[in-house]
Formats: structure tokens, C-alpha cells, sequence
């Protein structure tokens, strides 16, 4: 059961993360990698939340495993940070690699934090 609840969720997440994706980079262009940096944060939002508020197996193979597996993508931010620094943007690749990182680690903590005290 918790097999198909994970590519149940996955499915979600693939698709939630092209559509963010494109509607983030429609609104702001793609000149930065903000799409990726969007699904990214939102993901680790969601596994904070669902850390914090000490869901059950079923839910974290739903929401976290599937859900936020397939919403967050370490590959494409491994592949934007690498055309940033080909294309010259040194800076910005570091800003976006170690932004990334640190944004994540953050609203992690601040939704577990945060669902971990109304629980």
C-alpha cells in the first residue's frame, strides 16, 4: 500500500513541480534559475510541516516520499548552478547553490518548528 500512495504522490508532485516551474518562470523570467529555487523551498517547507506535526507512515510515503520526491529536484539544481557558472554567471551560481541550501534548511525548520508547537 505504501508503494502505490508514493507513486501516487509522486505523480502530484511531478506535475505541480512542471506547472510551478513554468509559472514562476513566465512571471519572472529565466535568467535565474527561480523556478527550481520555488519548488525546492516549497518542498522543504512541506517535509518541515509534515516532520513537525509528527505525521504517520502513510502520509510521509504520500506527501513526503512522493509528494516532495517528486516536487523537489536535485538534479535540475545541480544542472541550473552548472549552466550559471558556464555562462559566466560565477556569482550567481554560488549565490544560487549556497542560497538554495540555506533557504531550504530554514523554512524547514521554521514549518517543523512552527506545526511541532501547534501539535
Amino acid at each position: 500500500m505504501e508503494a502505490l500512495l508514493v507513486l501516487v504522490g509522486g505523480g502530484v508532485g511531478a506535475v505541480a513541480r512542471y506547472v510551478l516551474d513554468g509559472l514562476v518562470k513566465s512571471a519572472v523570467g529565466k535568467s535565474f534559475p527561480w523556478g527550481t529555487l520555488t519548488v525546492n523551498v516549497l518542498a522543504a517547507a512541506v517535509l518541515g510541516a509534515l516532520h513537525g506535526a509528527g505525521a504517520g507512515t502513510d502520509v510521509e510515503a504520500l506527501m513526503g516520499t512522493g509528494l516532495c520526491g517528486a516536487l523537489s529536484t536535485f538534479s535540475t539544481f545541480e544542472l541550473d548552478t552548472v549552466h550559471l557558472f558556464q555562462n559566466g554567471h560565477h556569482t550567481r551560481a554560488a549565490v544560487y547553490a549556497l542560497g538554495s541550501l540555506l533557504l531550504g534548511f530554514a523554512v524547514f525548520l521554521a514549518f517543523h518548528g512552527l506545526l511541532a508547537h501547534l501539535t
